[in-house]
This record gives structure tokens, sequence and C-alpha cells, in this order.
């Protein structure tokens, strides 16, 4: 098992930041990203936060990851708009989308956002916080330009990306419900921190090289590699496969359809529904059938060795008030890889182990 380095968050921001710079990012951006990545480690979503960093430095020294781009409108007629996001960070390009999206759906009541060419858009989910803060429901259909680690149902090497699906619903006078997932069982993340931390996975979640199910991690990090499978089988896999038509065909322009040409790069397709449910239904009825929904679903009796029904979203509020008080883990392993990818960008790695309090 790998040393863990619990920090507290403001630590880690600052040494997060200054790796950042390395990448040549206006301090906007690195304030976006740093904390776009950070939210996901509160939430328990370790898969997706800074631990992603090494993947964007290989990416930006390969070409592949553009600092300081923004979007571009390739389609504007009102409630439609399609934008580009020319290879940026995702933490931004993500956040200029849903900006213009919300805008457009509190005007007209809904608006349909197709972003194409961004660079990893990370946890979904914060999209998703974003509208419901500004009162909207959202669902998104992304899809996954990289290395192909997905098997569809039935095949025994990868074809596709772990392509997420989100939707966020306000819920008045309480927390919203949030739910954001990989279509695959996990997501590839999930594999670097169980090989960084030394653990195995749990059975049906990965095949080896060879197609035969498997709990090494190493699969899903180096050669030769294997495949992670879809949630839920043949279901899982009909998600994917409209999550890659929706988010990657028609959103970005761009479906799998071929081997990675072993670029770092991860370019994300994303479809989103924006819609305001004050304008769509009676407010007070949606509130009114919305809570009685919650509060039957949630009163359910326990199964043996579990404490309560949750919700999605309530395990990531509930992880990020325990981080938020008792700091972040990060396994040595991946804090090497950080001090790595920050000499490369030209950073100084004692500079990091001392912002974040590291000997």
């Amino acid at each position: 098992m790998a040393t863990l380095h619990c920090i507290p968050l403001e630590r880690l921001r600052a040494a997060v930041c200054e790796l950042m710079r390395g990448f040549g990012s206006s301090e906007r951006e690195v304030e976006l990203v740093a904390d776009n990545l950070l939210q996901a480690n509160l939430t328990g979503h370790d898969s997706h936060g800074i631990g992603m960093l090494p993947r964007y430095a290989a990416a930006f020294l390969e070409g592949g990851l553009r600092p300081n781009a923004h979007v571009t409108t390739r389609l504007d007629s009102g409630t439609l708009l399609a934008l580009d996001g020319q290879a940026g960070f995702g933490q931004v390009i993500g956040h200029e989308a849903m900006t213009l999206g919300i805008a457009r759906a509190a005007a007209h009541g809904s608006c349909i956002v197709a972003l194409a060419n961004a660079h990893h858009l990370c946890r979904i989910g914060a999209w998703a916080e974003m509208a419901v803060d500004a009162g909207l429901v959202s669902v998104h259909f992304v899809n996954v330009i990289s290395r192909p680690i997905v098997a569809p149902w039935g095949g025994a090497d990868a074809r596709f990306g772990t392509n997420p699906f989100a939707v966020g619903i306000p819920v008045p006078g309480r927390e919203p419900v949030i739910l954001d997932m990989a279509t695959s069982v996990i997501a590839q993340g999930k594999t670097r921190v169980a090989y960084n931390k030394g653990e195995s996975l749990a059975p049906g979640q990965l095949l080896d090289d060879q197609g035969r199910p498997t709990t090494d991690p190493k699969y899903g990090v180096v050669e030769p590699l294997g495949a992670l499978r879809t949630f839920g089988e043949h279901k899982g896999f009909g998600l994917a496969l409209v999550c890659e038509l929706l988010g990657g065909a028609l959103a970005g322009g761009l479906a799998a359809h071929g081997p990675s040409a072993g670029q770092q790069r991860v370019l994300n397709g994303m479809l989103t529904i924006l819609i305001d449910p004050a304008r769509l239904a009676d407010g007070a009825l949606f509130a009114s059938e919305t809570l009685a929904f919650l509060d039957w679903v949630k009163a359910a009796p326990p199964q043996s060795g579990v404490d309560r029904v949750r919700v999605a979203g309530e395990p990531e509020r509930e992880m990020r008030a325990k981080r938020l008080a008792e700091g972040i883990p990060v396994d040595d392993n991946t804090w090497k890889e950080l001090l790595v990818a920050a000499s490369k960008l030209g950073r100084d790695p004692q500079a990091l182990n001392r912002l974040a309090g590291i000997a």
C-alpha cells in the first residue's frame, strides 16, 4: 500500500496552482482548472482530480492541449448553440459553454448546447451543478476521443471511452439531485488510483489483454492494456452507444472508430440539454411531486450493512464535508507523478512540496 498524504485544501490548492502556471495559463485559467480538479477530489472522485495533471502536462507538451483557448461559436440560432472548444482546458471551455447555455435557457426556457473539441471536461457533474445553481434541469451526453478503454457488451477488447452521462435536477428547498456517471463500471482514472495505491479492483470491472476477467488494475494503466466493462451489462453499453452518437457524432462531429495513435490528449464532445422547469411545468406541482417522490424513496428500510438510502449527489456532499474537515488524501505515487510533471513544465518540485507541507 502506498503512503497517503492528507493535505488541507488551501495548501493543496496553492501547490496545484503553482504547477498549473507551468502551462503558461492566465491566472483565471489557473484558478478554474485548479478549483475544478480539487472539487473532484473533495467529492471523492480522485479519478478526476489533481492526478489528471500529469496527463494534461503530457498532452500539452505533445501539442494536444492549448492553454488560454476559449470557445468559438459555430452556430447560434437562439436556443441552439454549437460551440468549438479549440482543444482548450475543459475546465475553462466547459465553464464558458455552460455560461452561454444557461443565459439562453434563462431567456427562452430551454437551450441545447453542442460542444465539440474540448480537452478533458473532467467531472461532468460540475456542469450539472452549474445548471442547478441557476435553477435549471440539465442532461449531458459525453463522448471521449482518446485511447479506447471500454469493451462493448460481449466484446473482448476496448472500442470506445468511458462516455459519461449526467443529469442535474434542482429540488426546491433542498440539495439538488446530481447524477454523474461513467457508462463503464468504473471511470478509467479509478484504475490509475487503485494501481498507484497498490489495491485490487472488484470483480467484474476489467478485462485483461486477452479479454479475460481480472482484478489487477495494471491492465487499465500499463501495457499490455485490457478493457473496462460497461455497467449494467447490455444496458450500460446501450447508454454508452447513445453518448458516443449524441455527444460525439452529433455534438462533437467526431466519434470513436479506430485505435488511438498514442497521443496523450483527451478530447470530449458534449451535448447538453438545459430546461427551466418553471417555464415548462407548474412550479408548485413540480416541487411537491419531486419532494414527495424523494421522501418516499428515502424512507425505504435499509438493507443489512447500510445505514440509510441515499440519492444521487448525497455521497459526494458527505465526502466533501469530510475532506474539508480532514484534508484531501493523495497517495505518494500520485504525488511523485505530480512532482515529475511540475519539473517537465519548468516549475520547482520542491516549491510544490513546501506549499503542500510535505517534507
